[in-house]
């Protein structure tokens, strides 16, 4: 190629060169300017920040200016509490106590007293009675105070003697377990008005055992109530002989009793709050606290807890605070009750009589053909051989078949009564020294009908003395609770058989008051006597001699000083006997619901580990219902 030809080339390369730069960036700058001119739309937010905006009065700041630094965060609000007032013990001591004899009385002051509990859930409690010749009388007096000093004084004999029911909120208040009870022996004071009057004594604290725990105790001065009250609050109690030994059962108590009876609860809850600390200050609550809360965290471990006489010393207390003393019992509801097999002082079951022989022989009868009917004990099964109604199959185990056809079979091979029994506690296993245990007690299966009374051995097991005297403890309080919910109490008010007559008991002592005064009683007295005498014969008897006092003579007299003034009581009606009522009217199923339910109390509160094979809680229910039905007509006793 020539020199001219690649010059041209060359150029004509460099101007198309020159000419596609400079379209492109044409192009590129044109797009730009564009791009300038038309506005980007900006991102959406999210929408969590989509809020309305705060506008603000203040002025914009200068990005070269320091910001405003932010105000201190405010203070938590402060917690609010609450303060109780207790007053000194020198105005709580000047509250007059009421005396409440009827269930009027009752109502006129309890609202009294629930308002001073919804502050301060706490009782000052005591009891008094009379002893005759060193024989305790039932508790005749219940006296209770509140923190503010109210006292009640409740004549529970007076309830008794005129049949009256006690009242459902005296009944409710003891056994709430939510209020605490305080007083020197409170305890041992809530067993005897369990045995006397059928109530139930629940959250008691001994003031002794909180004077040690708080070392407030002067001991050389003792424990005693009065000795606590001298020496922690400055306060002298009468304790002589003629007020503690007086006459609790009179018709009218004195003032000097009265004051005697409330001295003994106000004081109590005195002391209880002193040595809490309330004395010197107010309770202060806070919002997290209520005041049984509060009470109750300064008496853990001494709830229900009887006093032993001698102190245990630190390392007694220590144990006693550490020591797992309560169980939870499904009868009870939330209430915790004192586990009794857990009192290693005095062992549960000392003055019980065990058994001297196997209570089962595991001896076993058969019908004719061989198939098994039932087991039984050695004694029965020989007197089937001395008969010679049945011939013996073999020694070990003692088999006897029957010769003749039994009244009737086991539905089933998986039967209860075809199953060998060990002889042993069924609750903890020990082998000696058992007895055995009604789980459905006899107060109530004895008024079963007679097709639930026929082959019950399955509720009757094999207890160790302890742990029957522990069943009883638990016992005690379902019955309780059947007491409360059928009106049925035990052993007192329209429960009890015999009742003292008031006019009989009058006669007798105008009787025997003429034959050992003789002469020497002042006419007038005399006269009053023997109208006694001749008022009672005359509307009783109907005798017309009697109504002249001139014509009493030394036999009427004798006659009427060993009259009995006990009379039988016609409303009486057994515990056992209503509740029984009360479940008969559903019929069949209402007393197999009373029967499941003492044996299901029997397994919740026992816990049994050696139960017989096949023990059932509905063990016959549904054969009762398949044979008799759920109409059958309950005849009770």
């Amino acid at each position: 190629m020539s020199r001219q030809s690649t010059f041209t080339a060359a150029l004509a390369t460099m101007l198309g060169a020159t000419l596609g730069g400079l379209f492109l960036w044409h192009t590129i700058y044109t797009q730009k300017r564009k791009a300038l001119k038309t506005p980007q739309k900006p991102d959406p937010l999210p929408v969590e920040q989509l809020r309305p905006v705060e506008l603000s009065t203040a002025p914009v700041q200068n990005s070269q200016q320091k910001p405003t630094p932010l105000p201190p965060p405010l203070p938590p609000p402060p917690k609010t509490t609450r303060r109780i007032s207790i007053p000194a013990i020198e105005k709580l001591l000047k509250v007059p106590a009421v005396v409440v004899s009827s269930p009027e009385e009752w109502e006129e002051h309890w609202p009294s007293f629930q308002k001073d509990l919804a502050i301060f859930p706490v009782l000052g409690l005591d009891c008094e009675w009379v002893s005759n010749k060193g024989k305790a009388s039932a508790v005749s007096l219940l006296q209770m105070a509140t923190y503010s000093g109210r006292c009640m004084l409740v004549r529970l004999l007076a309830f008794r003697d005129a049949q009256l029911s006690l009242p459902k909120g005296l009944l409710q208040v003891l056994r709430d377990p939510h209020v605490m009870k305080v007083g020197v022996g409170c305890f041992e004071d809530g067993k005897r008005l369990a045995h006397d009057h059928g109530l139930a004594l629940v959250c008691t604290v001994d003031l002794r055992y909180l004077a040690l725990r708080q070392r407030h105790a002067v001991l050389n001065n003792g424990l005693s109530l009065k000795s606590l009250a001298a020496d922690l609050l400055n306060v002298t109690l009468d304790k002589s002989l003629e007020l503690r030994c007086s006459n609790w059962e009179a018709e009218h108590l004195t003032q000097q009793q009265m004051v005697y009876a409330a001295r003994d609860a106000q004081v109590s809850i005195s002391l209880f709050l002193y040595m809490l600390g309330f004395h010197s200050e107010p309770c202060i609550l806070s919002d997290s606290e209520t005041p049984y809360s509060k009470l109750a965290s300064s008496c853990q471990g001494l709830m229900d807890v009887p006093f032993r006489t001698r102190s245990e010393g630190d390392e007694g207390e220590r144990r006693r605070r550490n020591r797992r003393s309560t169980v939870d019992s499904p009868e009870s509801g939330d209430q915790q009750v004192p586990d009794p097999r857990r009192n290693k002082r005095k062992p549960l079951g000392v003055g019980y009589s065990a058994r001297k022989s196997p209570l089962y022989d595991n001896c076993f009868l058969h019908a004719p053909d061989g198939q098994p009917l039932c087991t039984c004990d050695k004694k029965k099964a020989k007197w089937y051989l001395d008969k010679g109604i049945g011939e013996l199959v073999s020694d070990e185990p003692f088999i006897v078949r029957l010769l003749f056809e039994p009244s009737g079979r086991p539905d089933s091979q998986k039967d209860y009564y075809l199953t060998a029994k060990e002889n042993l506690c069924v609750v903890c296993g020990k082998a000696e020294s058992y007895i055995r245990k009604n789980i459905v007690p006899h107060e109530y299966r004895r008024h079963f009908p007679a097709e639930m009374k026929d082959h019950n051995s399955h509720d009757i097991l094999l207890l160790c003395t302890s742990c029957h005297a522990a069943s009883n403890v638990y016992d005690g309080f379902l019955k309780q609770q059947l007491a409360d919910e059928f009106s049925a109490p035990q052993g007192c008010e329209e429960g009890v058989r015999m009742l003292e007559d008031s006019d009989r008991r009058r006669v007798r002592s105008a009787a025997r008051a003429l034959l050992s005064a003789g002469e020497s009683m002042p006419e007038t007295r005399r006269d009053e006597l023997l109208s006694v005498i001749c008022t009672f014969y005359s509307e009783n008897e109907k005798d017309e001699v009697t109504e002249d006092k001139d014509k009493v003579t030394e036999e009427m007299l004798q006659t009427a000083a060993n009259l009995e003034t006990r009379i039988f009581n016609e409303q009486y009606i057994p515990h056992g006997l209503k509740v029984v009522r009360a479940y008969a009217e559903h019929g069949l199923q209402g007393l197999i619901d009373l029967e499941r339910r003492w044996r299901q109390h029997f397994l919740s509160s026992m816990q049994p580990s050696h139960l017989p094979p096949l023990w059932s809680v509905d063990h016959n229910h549904e054969k009762y219902l398949r044979k008799y039905g759920k109409d059958l007509v309950i005849n009770l006793n």
